[in-house]
């Protein structure tokens, strides 16, 4: 990760950590960096979900394109996978989406997509942070040089008609809700099942500016359990403020995670002869229980770094199809360049609808052990993990559950914290070998 962007963007509260010179300098620095540089006048879409700061992030961005003599072609309120796919089809030298994902709406972020619509790789972006620091400098566009903005929700409009596409079956007669999260998708989702024939139910679709995710989306789900009971719906799908994940509510009110939707569609793939390589991608984060569910059906799985980026970045280099995280970024890459909480959506109606069966049923085989997480702050998070006593009681914690369960200890990315995590068949055993670990990290001398 670099000085200002992390895996997922430059992300921070609004003109605090992330402010509009900042948005100035990134788009200077593109419009010059995919423009003037390479002797031609470079073509970036940018699209935005409904925070009240997405607008001034948008002005911002324009003017730095403009000002280095780029054309900005403007999506508005959009969801990311949209830019992305718009930014590979219709060939722009690169897309830029303005959201801060599932944070509250004094957060903001500027992600960055590359011209196939995938993320920005890391060299680029480190170009666009020295550009930051004033490392670099870079000529102002002149004359017939300066750049100009085009209304592109043309852009948007296409997009919708791909998700329709997708679909191999009528929704006809189908109950649907949806908690679109007062976000990108408000605009979107429900056209794509109405168009499909579905009986739509929508909540969380009046966005102001200041209530996307508060209190609603797939980080409050709750909100969507009680609304499929009350409707007496048949299936609900929730996604966050920029609609790149998407989590489901079977017809009882039950939660069906990412993890579930993994093996859902995994299982799908593999009994029509589509899951290529036989393998299913997950982060470390994935629970237990979606591997046991797994091995049953006969299907490998390979895991890698908690984010989204990993996901892809493996599927990509081993040519697996689909992948994903429990929060619900599932990414199908015959279809999308990153996780898209409506396609997701889509492609659970159609096993749904395929299968002749309910989500519960189909959600079933996958049956998530308990889980304990405990953050430990250390002085050196190297020396706490390396140490051979701390690996030693991980090893034993590991051989104690056996094929019962497992024991993760990694790094955070971002604080000076060892996250310890057991997943076992009862509650009390987590607890007892997290802490026992834990103990042992105090005992060293590792504890900040």
């Amino acid at each position: 990760m670099g000085k200002y962007f992390g895996t997922d963007g430059f992300r921070g509260e609004a003109n605090k950590n992330l402010t509009f010179e900042h948005a100035v300098q990134i788009g200077r620095f593109l419009g010059w960096y995919y423009g003037a540089n390479q002797g031609k006048k470079a073509k970036i879409v940018i699209g935005k979900d409904t925070r009240r700061s997405s607008y001034m992030f948008e002005y911002a961005l324009c003017t730095g394109l403009m000002a280095s003599g780029a054309d900005a072609y403007i999506m508005h309120v959009t969801t990311t996978p949209s830019v992305a796919y718009i930014t590979r089809v219709d060939d722009f030298d690169c897309g830029i989406m303005i959201s801060a994902s599932h944070n509250p709406y004094y957060d903001n972020g500027i992600k960055l997509l590359n011209g196939n619509g995938e993320k920005m790789d890391e060299e680029t972006i480190r170009l666009v942070e020295d550009y930051i620091d004033g490392k670099v400098e870079v000529p102002i566009a002149e004359r017939d040089a300066i750049g100009r903005t085009v209304d592109y929700v043309a852009g948007r409009n296409r997009y919708i008609g791909y998700l329709i596409s997708m679909s191999k079956y009528s929704f006809k007669d189908v109950r649907v809700g949806l908690d679109v999260a007062n976000g990108a998708a408000w605009q979107i989702a429900k056209g794509v099942f109405d168009a499909l024939g579905a009986k739509t139910y929508v909540i969380n679709d009046n966005p102001d500016g200041y209530n996307i995710n508060t209190d609603c989306g797939s980080t409050h789900i709750e909100h969507l359990q009680q609304f499929v009971l009350d409707k007496k719906l048949d299936v609900g799908f929730a996604y966050d403020g920029d609609a790149d994940r998407c989590l489901c509510v079977d017809e009882k009110g039950n939660v069906v995670t990412g993890d579930h939707i993994l093996y859902i569609y995994g299982l799908y793939m593999k009994e029509r002869g589509k899951l290529l390589n036989n393998k299913v991608v997950t982060t470390v984060m994935s629970n237990f229980g979606l591997y046991k569910a797994l091995d049953k059906v006969g299907i490998e799985y390979e895991q890698t770094k908690v984010g989204d980026k990993y996901v892809y970045e493996n599927m990509v280099t081993n040519g697996h199809r689909i992948g994903g995280e429990q929060s619900g970024h599932i990414i199908f890459t015959k279809y999308a360049t990153t996780g898209d909480g409506i396609l997701t959506s889509l492609k659970m109606m159609e096993v749904l609808l395929a299968k002749e069966k309910p989500m519960s049923e189909l959600a079933a085989p996958v049956v998530f052990y308990p889980q304990v997480l405990k953050n430990v702050r250390v002085k050196s998070k190297p020396d706490a993990q390396n140490d051979p006593d701390v690996q030693k009681a991980v090893a034993k914690v590991a051989e104690e559950l056996g094929d019962k369960g497992r024991i993760l200890v990694r790094e955070s990315g971002t604080e000076p914290v060892i996250r310890v995590m057991v997943e076992a068949e009862s509650d009390e055993l987590c607890e007892k070998y997290v802490d026992g670990v834990i103990d042992v990290i105090r005992e060293k001398g590792h504890m900040a």
